[in-house]
């Protein structure tokens, strides 16, 4: 990150920081994408394991890796106000509050997945899938979290395309693991769905062990000597990261968790109304990718120049994600409104569950409209530091608003299924709206009272 004085320069700038995140953060996705379509060429039953165990796992991991990604902010600011030295140790309390985090999760999980799976109403192979499926994944949890934990450092130094090489790197070997344990290649015996979850885990394993490396020998990274001079675990330096990361990470959860409760109440219709559906919204979250990567980009830009008090040019590049948002909207919806028949047979070959994909799919155009305009909103709201209202707003939109209002109208309509997405649609534009005026009061008050401390 760097210093700019006028809107070309911040455009090249947040360009240069949007496309590697953007590309990181589709690549990353694309994980979960090829699991959904390569388990889908296996059976609906596979497709429909994978989407029970995506519902159950994403809105844990995501909530959680909100936690984590709280050091991009304060990174962002220590570095904006030039108190570089702290970086080292809070990247370091970073590290061991992920690590502590993964094994609570690994914890819980051992007690609660049996009870969690026999309480849905679910064919047994379905079940079976779902529940190894997350086990396989299990095994790449505490990498996972600690790279992610080092990518928040990378992003927050502005060193995004470093990230970006080690998941472009990882890609293509997720597709090749996936290949050999889903369809059984090279004398393994094939696993299906479960398949995905372990050559997912191998996965977070590689890029973990890359991103330690790059940070040891790559510039800037390496003068910071990250892993030289551990500090001990801190209760206070985590409660720092918690302080802005709970309400992050709440907010993410309530957000994902609301897809995963949709899912999952989708499982008193048929296999392949669970498998159409998990289809429509794993194409339609690849697209949210562009939007939240727009977000991230926000959450550097603005924390960087609110640690260092320019609050008019925090402003601007709130702005600039704003303008980018109408325009992804816009891309978005023709994307899925002129291709909806070829995205619908990328995830299963029976024409049931083709016709079903598509029908959801016209619905996923309202939804990313919505979405795309109110993601970029929520990061610049983070690059202030203002992560509590996000928080509350997650809450009420979707858990008060969106998912009565799906429900009455899938039980009480003739929507049937399609009704839970109009309700999510109904939630997340109600969110948007809300914390669309919460940044524009924010950023006038932060500059009127930069002004008055000038002119004192």
């Amino acid at each position: 990150m760097y210093e700019t004085s006028n809107l070309k320069e911040k455009l090249k700038l947040f360009s240069i920081i949007l496309i590697p995140i953007l590309i990181t953060q589709v690549s990353m996705y694309l994980m979960n994408f090829f699991d959904t379509v390569m388990s889908g060429r296996v059976s609906p039953q596979d497709l429909a394991g994978v989407a029970i165990g995506s519902s159950l796992w994403v809105p844990i991991f995501t909530g959680v890796n909100g936690i984590l990604i709280a050091i991009t902010p304060i990174i962002a600011h220590l570095v904006g106000a030039g108190k570089t030295k702290t970086v080292p140790e809070k990247v370091q309390q970073g590290i061991f509050l992920a690590t502590l985090l993964a094994f609570i999760i690994l914890v819980i999980g051992t007690f609660v997945l049996n009870p969690v799976l026999d309480a849905m109403d679910l064919d047994v192979q379905v079940k079976h899938i779902a529940k190894y499926y997350l086990i396989s994944l299990a095994v790449g949890i505490i990498p996972l979290f600690i790279f992610n934990t080092l990518r928040a450092f990378m992003d927050a130094l502005g060193k995004t395309r470093t990230s970006m090489l080690v998941i472009l790197i990882s890609l293509p070997l997720n597709v090749f693991f996936n290949y050999i344990f889903i369809f059984g290649k090279l004398g393994l015996p094939a696993f299906g769905g479960v398949g995905s979850g372990i050559a997912t885990a191998i996965t977070y394993w590689i890029i973990c062990i890359i991103a330690f490396i790059l940070l040891k020998k790559l510039e800037p990274f390496r003068s910071y000597h990250l892993f030289t001079g551990w500090a001990m675990p801190s209760l206070k330096a985590w409660l720092e990261q918690l302080k802005i990361g709970v309400p992050i990470g709440f907010a993410i959860f309530f957000e994902t968790s609301i897809f995963s409760a949709v899912t999952l109440l989708m499982s008193a219709y048929s296999t392949y109304t669970i498998a159409a559906h998990q289809a429509a919204i794993n194409f339609a979250s690849l697209l949210y990718m562009i939007p939240l990567s727009v977000g991230m980009t926000l959450t550097i830009c603005v924390g960087f120049e609110a640690g260092a008090k320019r609050f008019f040019d925090a402003r601007q590049y709130g702005y600039i994600g704003l303008s980018s948002g109408i325009f992804i909207a816009v891309f978005a919806g023709l994307v899925l409104f002129l291709f909806n028949e070829p995205i619908a047979g990328l995830y299963n070959t029976n024409p049931e569950v083709i016709q079903l994909t598509k029908q959801f799919i016209y619905f996923a155009i309202f939804f990313q409209l919505a979405d795309a305009f109110g993601a970029p909103i929520q990061g610049a709201l983070r690059g202030y530091k203002d992560v509590n209202m996000t928080f509350i707003m997650a809450l009420v939109s979707y858990w008060v608003i969106g998912l009565p209002t799906g429900w009455l109208l899938a039980n009480y309509t003739d929507l049937g299924p399609f009704g839970y997405w109009v309700g999510l649609i109904v939630g997340l534009s109600f969110g948007a709206v809300v914390l669309l005026f919460r940044l524009l009061h924010l950023q006038k008050k932060n500059i009127e009272k930069a002004g008055s401390i000038l002119s004192s």
